[in-house]
């Protein structure tokens, strides 16, 4: 701390470098070193890259099959004639409702456009 009123305050916690010095004068840095939007560019390179494309791929199938089976199974008579519900006859009732059934069709639309979404959005950086 000074007792000079006129010295300029440091941004920072004590023993920390003023803000004035760019990012690459910076003691302890050097000119190899990447900032983080270089280090985005270089991201995945050969195994990593085909990880990541077929992380993709599979995310996309995964959400158009599911999108799929949510669209058309709550309207076919497996969704409420089956040997879970046979017990339970309130349960059933419920799941037969057209609100629910409509509700299951529109999570496996949204489902559906999440999977497309991603497919058309995917990207690689050159």
């Amino acid at each position: 701390m000074s007792s000079d009123p006129n010295a300029p305050l440091q941004n920072g916690p004590p023993g920390s470098y003023g803000g004035d010095l760019p990012a690459s004068e910076m003691p302890g840095r050097t000119a190899t070193m990447e900032s983080p939007q270089e280090q985005g560019r270089h991201r995945y390179r050969g195994f990593e890259l085909w990880l990541h494309r077929i992380t993709v791929l599979l995310f996309v199938f995964l959400c158009a099959s599911v999108g799929v089976l949510l669209v058309i199974l709550p309207w076919r008579p497996e969704w409420t004639d089956n040997h879970l519900l046979l017990g339970n006859p309130w349960l059933r009732q419920v799941v037969a409702s057209g609100f629910t059934r409509g509700l299951c069709t529109g999570l496996g639309l949204l489902d559906i456009w999440i999977g497309f979404w991603e497919a058309i959005h995917y990207h690689e950086e050159k």
